[in-house]
């Protein structure tokens, strides 16, 4: 790029480091196991209320609070309409709340190892990030966040499970959070929850300052759609709106809601669908650890995992020329780990048969 081209720019642009998102390579044959994407299609009954849904309606603004979209989470979820919050997937229901509920002149806490999109959406809005070490099991250390004075922090934002390590904390240790940082928004991120976590969605109604969002792209395999919520109490989903609203008063579109609705509504196929991949994760954990891989446990859709002797970066290289793409981060203490996304059940057996062509020197 030219220098005269950023001399348009603002003042900070220059000084942002965007987040990098999983590839998307556009390779014929390709096994893609790195971005996490649900191995099954979504619900039938939410592709048919998308096709009912094109109709001449679609030359109409969509209805601007998304009621039936909420009042559909908030039935499944067993809280009050004034309690959801809709958005352009999570991604952009969490850069609402870095906006809306995280204050200005103290920093936010997270761990250090997590989903990278919290130090981009720090530095786009100006705010300092206080990161935690996770432990030496790599789980989130809530004994070190408890011994940070909540008085001095503006916020505090985990995945749970976390990303990419797929360890999930208990509900005692998030209430423990919850708790010890009343006086600030904590926020969790429960994109991967259905996939053996549980949710802190219970735990809103004892603590005023608690927020979890989670995704329809995981476990309701509707990534293509861009639908993310949260839930909290009243004051900080009034919070949440009267950002979007200065941004986009109309987020989820007529086809969208239309499929997201369907697919809550269709809990036989989520169930089935959760069910399958919690059996596929178990059984590529086995395979890897059968051939000598360090396994982190997961209650996501995906596995972290190293080779004591093999790099990681070598042994991601060594999965594309086998034409099987999984997801490395150049990145300290977990450079030579890989995270796996669980595939259908023969990309798995195709990852498993790539792993042995490289180790038998193939």
């Amino acid at each position: 790029m030219s220098a005269s081209a950023t001399r348009f720019w603002s003042d900070d642009l220059a000084g942002l480091t965007p987040y990098v998102p999983g590839e998307q390579p556009k390779i014929e044959g390709l096994i893609k196991l790195n971005t996490n994407e649900n191995p099954f299609p979504p619900s039938p009954r939410a592709i048919e209320a998308i096709r009912a849904a094109a109709d001449e309606r679609l030359r109409l603004y969509p209805d601007p609070t998304s009621q039936a979209l909420r009042e559909c989470l908030g039935r499944h979820h067993g809280v009050s309409v004034d309690q959801v919050f809709v958005g352009n997937g999570s991604d952009e229901v969490l850069a609402f709340l870095f906006r809306a509920l995280f204050q200005r002149g103290r920093p936010i806490v997270f761990p250090d190892i997590t989903y990278s999109f919290y130090p981009v959406y720090c530095r786009l809005y100006g705010i300092e990030a206080q990161m935690v070490p996770l432990d030496e099991d790599l789980a989130v250390d809530v004994d070190a966040m408890c011994r940070i004075d909540p008085a001095s922090v503006g916020g505090v934002i985990l995945p749970n499970p976390n990303a990419p390590t797929g360890r999930a904390l208990e509900l005692e240790q998030v209430e423990r959070l919850a708790a010890h940082f009343s006086g600030c928004a904590v926020v969790l991120d429960e994109a991967y929850v259905d996939f053996g976590a549980d949710s802190a969605v219970a735990l809103v109604g004892r603590y005023p300052n608690l927020l979890i969002t989670q995704t329809l792209s995981k476990s309701r395999s509707l990534a293509g759609l861009r639908i993310g919520f949260a839930i909290g109490q009243s004051g900080l989903i009034e919070a949440l709106t009267r950002v979007k609203d200065s941004f986009n008063s109309y987020p989820i579109d007529r086809l969208a809601e239309a499929g997201a609705i369907a697919a809550y509504e269709d809990e036989a196929y989520f169930e089935q669908t959760c069910r399958a991949i919690v059996r596929m994760r178990e059984e590529v954990a086995a395979g890897l650890s059968e051939r000598g891989f360090e396994v982190l446990p997961s209650a996501a859709n995906f596995l972290l995992a190293r080779h004591p002797e093999h790099g990681g970066a070598d042994l991601a290289a060594g999965l594309r020329r086998h034409k099987v793409i999984v997801r490395h981060f150049d990145r300290p203490r977990i450079g030579d780990h890989l995270r796996i996304t669980v595939g259908s059940d023969s990309d798995n057996a195709a990852l498993l048969t790539a792993l042995d062509a490289i180790f038998s020197g193939d």
